[in-house]
């Protein structure tokens, strides 16, 4: 028979999940209050665009935080492929797609590099990162020459900075993004049936209709709101819709492949995982490779937003990376851990960060508070495993 869970009962269960969108919802609120101007068009936009390429570096975080691993290097190889990109671009007069192609390839290699060390040789990925941190940041300064080159310009400033808009038209809002994410809400609100059912098919616990009519509408509403404030502004950035494609691609992986279901094996018992018959050192690999890639997408978009390539770009983005991955959820231990929680905790930080710069907080204060901010997230999933260890 089917179990008709309530709203209490499922975000009791899903606690680790749930506090976060309560936690995400109620900073929002919090500095909406404080400050008039946070939930503005412009403010909106500006936040995505800022922080953009933190949301992608979490994404390769997570897997490699769910397998039990850590990368200390993603910063400096933002900054390094940056640089590659620039010199292509600037200096070499190249194409656009010159840059992107040559900064992805530096990715893969440096992935692959890394991933080699853990993988095959058995050395801690925290160390190899470690040692990475260092190359990397010491190969940016060698290929900038300890300069900084600007500007890019043209197609490739527009990667970062550009935006889909007037297609439809519009009095006063652009269309074009409205209809974008009203076909994201529809299919958000399929996929959640089809989850629904396939639970019911196999009798789990679900919420009742009427709450799970709810949650739909809900969700539908704020994201068409958050569309609509998108569509006063400028309409849909070119970067937002990069991320989508990658929170939809990688949360497939994670959750619909073999790769995503060995390497939550991986993290949540090597012993188990290898007795299995995981190749285990091929996935560990596959991780490093994964997020020297994503690391690359990261460093084209920043570079893209700062129209240049600094020596200096890039410094402690992998803090704020595995900070988004700690708060979103993930287990220091590993095994537990998605995609959409490790973008709920980036923007947890991104409107922390934002609401703490638009109320005219020093740096130092707000390096502090998120300093607290994750160091109560890993104590929250400390106090869940002790409770479900008391059951």
């Amino acid at each position: 028979m089917t179990g008709i869970a309530d709203v209490r009962e499922l975000v009791t269960r899903n606690l680790r999940q749930s506090g976060i969108f309560i936690a995400f919802i109620a900073i929002v609120v919090l500095f909406s209050i404080l400050n008039p101007n946070f939930l503005s068009p412009g403010n909106l936009t500006n936040i995505i665009l800022q922080y953009s390429y933190i949301l992608i570096l979490a994404i390769g975080m997570v897997i490699v935080i769910i397998a039990g691993h850590i990368d200390l290097s993603v910063g400096s190889l933002v900054a390094l492929t940056g640089a590659v990109s620039a010199t292509v671009v600037i200096q070499g007069g190249s194409p656009w797609w010159m840059g992107v192609l040559a900064a992805m390839v530096v990715g893969l290699l440096a992935g692959a590099w890394q991933g080699f060390w853990v993988a095959f040789v058995g050395i801690p990925a925290f160390i190899v990162t470690l040692a990475g941190m260092l190359m990397f940041r010491g190969l940016t300064y060698l290929v900038l020459d300890n300069i900084s080159l600007s500007p890019f310009g043209g197609t490739y400033y527009q990667i970062a900075n550009g935006f889909q808009n007037g297609l439809f038209g519009g009095p006063g809002y652009d269309v074009f993004t409205l209809v974008i994410f009203a076909i994201a809400v529809v299919g958000y609100a399929v996929s959640q049936w089809r989850a629904r059912q396939a639970k019911v098919a196999y009798q789990q616990a679900v919420e009742s209709l009427p709450a799970f009519i709810v949650k739909i509408v809900l969700v539908g509403a704020v994201v068409m709101w958050f569309a609509y404030q998108l569509a006063q502004s400028r309409g849909l950035p070119n970067v937002l819709i990069l991320l989508a494609a990658l929170i939809i691609i990688y949360t497939l992986v994670t959750q619909k492949t073999v790769f995503g279901r060995h390497v939550y094996a991986i993290g949540g018992n090597l012993s188990a995982a290898q007795l299995s018959g995981v190749k285990v050192r091929k996935v560990n690999f596959f991780i490093f490779v994964n997020i020297g890639f994503l690391a690359s997408i990261a460093g084209i978009v920043y570079s893209s937003r700062s129209n240049g390539a600094q020596p200096g770009a890039g410094n402690m983005f992998e803090l704020d990376a595995i900070a988004a991955c700690f708060i979103g959820g993930a287990a220091v231990t590993g095994g537990v851990g998605r995609v959409t929680g490790a973008m709920i905790g980036g923007l947890i930080m991104a409107v922390m960060s934002n609401g703490m710069q638009l109320m005219g907080v020093d740096q130092s204060t707000q390096q502090v508070v998120k300093g607290l901010v994750l160091l109560l997230a890993v104590a929250f999933d400390v106090y869940n495993k002790r409770r479900a260890g008391t059951r």
